[in-house]
């Protein structure tokens, strides 16, 4: 597609989950070069949720399944997909990007699409660091069974928290969450799940003030009354930190426009400030973020970046 083609890539996307896949796939029915960098397996946080029951087509289907579908269909279209760390997405001097990985290599392509999603919001409160892997998580999924037959807290109050507190009952004995509301955020269904539940109990109002345990694990919680300020503990066995993710937008070298939390700026073709710099599903600025959401916006920044290259290949000004 490009002039330079034989020294790099058409587009190169950042991230394999949902939204990065389908980009792949897209790019490959339009006949670009294109390479997709993961730093982990393909799927993102597909590989984190036990089941989804709100993609189209699929009434109820595991992560991983999804996860491996999508994979094979990129690849059925030539996607090459490559394991590494990308560091840093920086336009150089001659307008095409470089894209720094933590295996010491620079990738060239005039189009970047970034679907890097986002890492966990972190409590930020004492004990969290020290028992990270020994007691507390992020990942119901990839850590619940670690828990069989332990009283555990899920902090938070959004679809995650209560989701995974319901995952969490086939293992655990009793599930608290806590919440620093008198409500929950998470949708509907969600929530009568949770209240159905014998399992589970809410504690309202309470914040997570420190995480106490020994060399073995976490072994309570301290906890404030949001109302009140009056403290309390907690005994629990492990702690499941779902309070939001930050967007992973951080490798960008430069500036690109964003909203107050972080999240990417994009035109309707999910450009973002930088010429050439796209942006899908999780990493960008929107109402909502599902699995539908993120196959969305990819396949518009796919398509979108047919049409930029096609410009530039015209010699034309982006945008005419």
């Amino acid at each position: 597609m490009t002039d330079n083609a034989a020294n790099g890539y058409d587009v190169i996307i950042v991230g394999a989950g949902p939204a990065g896949l389908c980009a792949a796939m897209y790019a490959g029915r339009g006949m670009l070069k294109s390479l997709t960098i993961e730093r982990g397996a393909p799927g993102g946080e597909l590989l984190n949720t036990d089941l989804i029951e709100d993609y189209i087509g699929f009434e109820s289907i595991r992560g991983w399944e999804l996860a491996q579908k999508m994979a094979d269909h990129a690849k059925k279209f030539g996607a090459v997909i490559v394991t590494d760390t990308v560091l840093k997405v920086r336009k150089a001097d001659d307008a095409w990007f470089d894209v720094v990985t933590a295996h010491g290599r620079t990738h060239r392509a005039p189009a970047v699409i970034l679907t890097a999603g986002g890492t966990p919001v972190k409590l930020g409160v004492p004990g969290e660091l020290e028992h990270a892997g020994k007691g507390v998580s992020y990942c119901a999924v990839c850590d619940g069974a670690f828990f069989k037959g332990e009283v555990l807290a899920v902090v938070g109050g959004g679809d995650a928290a209560v989701e995974e507190a319901d995952y969490l009952t086939r293992y655990a004995s009793k599930v608290f969450v806590v919440h620093r509301r008198d409500r929950f955020r998470a949708s509907k269904i969600l929530q009568e799940r949770v209240f159905a539940n014998p399992k589970i109990e809410v504690i309202w109002n309470k914040r997570v003030l420190e995480i106490k345990g020994t060399e073995r694990g976490t072994d309570h919680l301290v906890l404030e009354d949001a109302v009140t300020g009056g403290r309390s503990s907690l005994k629990v066995g492990g702690v499941f930190v779902f309070i939001g993710f930050k967007p992973n937008t951080g490798l960008i070298d430069g500036h690109a426009e964003h909203d107050a939390a972080g999240y990417l700026i994009t035109d309707d073709r999910m450009m973002t400030s930088i010429p050439g710099l796209f942006a899908a599903g999780d990493v960008r600025s929107q109402l909502t973020r599902q699995i539908t959401t993120a196959v969305g916006d990819a396949t518009t920044a796919a398509i979108a970046v047919e049409k930029y290259l096609a410009v530039l290949r015209a010699g034309l000004t982006v945008g005419a």
